[in-house]
């Protein structure tokens, strides 16, 4: 089953949001990272003032909705306006299926990040497609979309 959630981006106040929402949802963070347990080589462009802010978080709000975000920093701060701070998430369960959708969506768009294997072990890519809509897609053969 292929999920689609809203990913949001903060420019240094993700934690207080997340606070916030998660005291509107009445329900606690499922999941928190932050800039600073990133590799070595993939933190090299980030100021120390951006290493403790957030690079992943989720609130789960029901079993199939789950509100996601992260703080900009270091090269993606200088694009930061609100407004155009968002992104549609979508995961699947299979790998063919996120590299057709990523694919198609791609078409006459602009890919941001294309689809690959990341640190944190999903086969993941970014791209904004033909009317300006930025996407996140996603595929975790350990984590699969339920």
């Amino acid at each position: 089953m292929t999920t689609v959630n809203v990913y949001i981006n903060f420019n240094g106040n993700c934690e207080e949001a997340f606070n916030f929402y998660k005291s509107v949802f009445g329900v606690e963070v499922s999941y928190v990272s932050r800039y600073n347990e990133m590799p070595q080589e993939d933190a090299q462009h980030l100021s120390e003032s951006d290493m403790n802010k957030i690079m992943h978080i989720s609130l789960q709000i029901s079993k199939e909705t789950v509100l996601m975000g992260s703080d900009v920093g270091g090269e993606w701060a200088k694009d930061f306006k609100q407004g155009n701070n968002f992104a549609v998430s979508i995961g699947t369960n299979a790998k063919d299926e996120a590299h057709r959708i990523f694919h198609a969506l791609a078409q006459d768009g602009i890919v941001t990040m294309p689809m690959s294997n990341t640190f944190w072990g999903d086969y993941f890519g970014m791209v904004t497609d033909k009317f300006g809509i930025a996407w996140m897609m996603s595929y975790n053969e350990n984590r699969q979309a339920k």
